[in-house]
C-alpha cells in the first residue's frame, strides 16, 4: 500500500537532507520513492524530484520580477501554488502507482483562514 511522508520545517532545519536519506535508504532496500517538492526557494537538490513548484514558479523569478524579498517571495509562491492547485493534483495522480511519495513544503501559512 502507497503511503507519504510530510516533511516540513523552517529554512536549514534538515529537510532536504532527511529527504536525501530517505531516497537513499529506500533504493537500497529496493523501494520506490517519489519526491514532491513544494519549496520554491529550494534551488539545489541531490536527489531527483517527480514533482518540483519550481516548475512552476521560481523564487528568483518572484523576486526579480515583482520585487520581494525571500520572506514575502515564499508566501506569494504558495498563494500562486494554490491558485494553480490543479497542476498539483495532476501532478500527483502521475504518482498513483509509486510507492512512498515524499513532500517537502515549507511551514509558512500565507494568511489566516
Amino acid at each position: 500500500m502507497p503511503f507519504a511522508q510530510l516533511v516540513i520545517g523552517p529554512p536549514g532545519a534538515g529537510k532536504s537532507t532527511y529527504c536525501n536519506g530517505m531516497h537513499q535508504f529506500l533504493g537500497a532496500i529496493g523501494r520506490k520513492c517519489s519526491i514532491v517538492n513544494l519549496d520554491p526557494a529550494n534551488d539545489q537538490t541531490s536527489y531527483p524530484c517527480a514533482l518540483d513548484v519550481r516548475d512552476l514558479i521560481t523564487l528568483e523569478e518572484i523576486m526579480s520580477e515583482d520585487n520581494l524579498g525571500p520572506n514575502g517571495g515564499v508566501l506569494y509562491a504558495l498563494e500562486e501554488l494554490e491558485e494553480n492547485f490543479e497542476w498539483l493534483e495532476e501532478g500527483l495522480k502521475d504518482l498513483g502507482g509509486r510507492p512512498c511519495p515524499i513532500l517537502v513544503s515549507s511551514a509558512t501559512r500565507p494568511r489566516a483562514r
